[in-house]
């Protein structure tokens, strides 16, 4: 009995000993794989930081010696002229209800169309899926002057509308992010759910978008992202009373003379961008398990 329980004890010795070597490998590639992560944030989020030190800076400092990372003050004013100078609520209320409506229509619509894509059988179904493929590879660039020209002359300038037809229109990125989800999604809950007398529609409704949800949230936060950032469509499409944050911030912060004021342009841009980084840290779990989930079946 004794020489068994040597024996064990030996044996666990020996396993502790020969894991030792392993166990420090897999320390230090946990603490390189720290180090790196560490790098690529500081890096990500150090174009934020230079914004807001410089929002910080007085004009001066700005202009004479722009290579200097610290203000010798801080010029917290700079945040509230970046408030009052212009209508900023307002400005961001229209950025918002743009974003907002854009981002809720076309995740929809893309949706819908990914779940077509996805579940539904038709003739030439693969082709239409690559040929909306395709047109990703399209520059933006190319279809400004077409837009604009379509707006107006069905009277659509100046007004909200385009965002509704985009919306409506879904997003060939998204569309293919959804498609990959659903077709993911197991045969038998639809075949059970056709048993059961549910049409397509239901069970879009009733079953799909129910086990969507991250990929949702991914598709709204992505959406919105584009348009809360965006400057050339409503620079091109409506007027000052009805134009987003991003213009105005480049546009109208100025001094008597009609000289732009780069540091409180530089702390709006550190309120501007703060809406969408809180919308992102609250709704980074979701974004990542849609991100992922979308990627398991081709």
């Amino acid at each position: 009995m004794q020489t068994v329980r040597s024996h064990a004890v030996h044996t666990s010795r020996t396993r502790l000993v020969g894991s030792r070597p392993a166990l420090r490998r897999r320390r230090r590639s946990a603490g390189a794989t720290y180090i790196i992560l560490l790098a690529l944030a500081v890096v990500f989020a150090g174009p934020f930081f230079w914004l807001l030190l410089a929002a910080l800076k007085t004009r001066g400092e700005w202009v004479a010696v722009p290579t200097k990372i610290l203000p010798a003050e801080p010029q917290w004013s700079n945040f509230t002229h970046a408030f009052t100078d212009i209508n900023f609520p307002a400005y961001a209320m229209n950025s918002l209800f743009l974003a907002t409506t854009y981002a809720v229509l076309i995740t929809l619509s893309s949706a819908v169309v990914g779940f077509g894509f996805a579940r539904l059988q038709a003739p030439g179904k693969r082709v239409m899926f690559l040929v909306l493929l395709s047109t990703m590879m399209l520059p933006q660039v190319l279809t400004i002057l077409p837009t604009y020209v379509l707006f107006s002359r069905i009277g659509l300038v100046n007004t909200y509308w385009p965002w509704v037809l985009w919306g409506l229109a879904a997003s060939p990125f998204l569309v293919f992010l959804f498609r990959q989800f659903f077709a993911a999604i197991p045969r038998e809950l639809e075949d059970a759910a056709i048993i059961d007398g549910c049409g397509w529609g239901r069970i879009f409704v009733r079953i799909f978008l129910p086990l969507s949800r991250p990929v949702l949230v991914t598709a709204f936060l992505l959406s919105f992202t584009w348009n809360w950032g965006d400057y050339i469509a409503p620079a091109l499409l409506l007027d000052a009373d009805h134009t987003t944050l991003s213009v105005a911030i480049t546009a109208w912060y100025q001094d008597p003379h009609g000289n732009p004021l780069p540091t409180v342009q530089a702390a709006a841009a550190a309120l501007y961008v703060l809406p969408v980084m809180l919308i992102f840290l609250f709704a980074q779990r979701y974004f990542i398990r849609g991100v992922v989930g979308s990627g398991v079946k081709g």
